[in-house]
């Protein structure tokens, strides 16, 4: 199946409406019917700014980047992003053509 890889990125403790912004996201998915989504933590990663986020022991916790990924049609990635734009969040995302399926029977 021909599907669009959406991926937007926040980090680990940035909030929407008293939400950690992946919770939201995904509840926000599940409510405009896309069938799942995935959020994976960084272990390291910087932003806009250069500033190197590491996760270590002397760090303090909740700056590492927060990846959130669907596989989903064109038409559900427009409407998730519509209402992430509606929300008034400001999330960067990369959305690229994708083939989808699953292996044996």
């Amino acid at each position: 199946m021909n599907a669009v890889m959406l991926r937007l990125f926040t980090e680990e403790d940035h909030k929407h409406q008293g939400r950690l912004v992946y919770e939201w996201l995904l509840e926000s998915a599940r409510e405009l019917g896309i069938p799942g989504g995935s959020a994976f933590r960084a272990i390291a990663g910087y932003g806009h700014d250069g500033r190197m986020r590491e996760d270590s022991f002397f760090e303090l916790g909740g700056k590492l980047p927060v990846e959130v990924m669907f596989a989903v049609s064109a038409e559900q990635a427009d409407a998730l992003l519509a209402r992430v734009a509606a929300e008034g969040l400001r999330l960067f995302y990369i959305r690229t053509a994708a083939e989808t399926g699953t292996t044996g029977n």
